[in-house]
């Protein structure tokens, strides 16, 4: 994990705890050299916290959790197999890691950054859905981006 800035470098946090850790997520894959998105909707009643493509060309999903009763409360997360070829955890060190299933992937975030502990296992999307994905993750991106610099000309537009 990155060290926390001095207060010459503050910055203003995101307000939630599942916030955090997929901010400080999100900085570790780009570090990876992977494209991370925060907030993805694969479809219809589901939302992963962070999904990422790889230099290669793999999906990640990262299943962000800031505590038990988090991880308890939301058995969604077998839904999002469906959408990566690599499926994680990521959680702070106050985290009580034996809840997590094995044969995924943990990951220890704050707000700052993250480290990579356990490489979850590959398990490959089929080419239609990959191809599916992609296209997704990019219309999501684009106008996203595409809303910083022209707020009202994607007004409505669920991005």
């Amino acid at each position: 994990m990155s060290q926390q800035p001095s207060d010459a470098q503050t910055e203003i946090l995101p307000a939630k705890p599942g916030q955090r850790l997929q901010r400080g997520v999100a900085r570790m894959l780009t570090g990876l050299g992977h494209a991370a998105l925060c907030e993805f909707v694969p479809v219809g009643g589901l939302r992963v916290d962070v999904i990422s493509i790889s230099p290669k060309g793999e999906i990640w999903v990262v299943e962000c959790k800031s505590c038990r009763a988090d991880f308890t409360g939301d058995r969604k997360w077998q839904g999002y197999l469906e959408f990566c070829d690599r499926f994680f955890w990521a959680v702070d060190t106050d985290f009580p890691d034996e809840l997590l299933p094995q044969g995924s992937g943990l990951i220890r975030a704050d707000s700052w950054g993250a480290e990579l502990l356990r490489m979850a296992p590959e398990s490959r999307l089929a080419a239609a859905r990959r191809s599916r994905l992609l296209r997704d993750i990019a219309r999501v991106s684009a106008g996203r981006l595409l809303s910083l610099t022209d707020p009202m000309g994607v007004s409505g537009a669920a991005f």
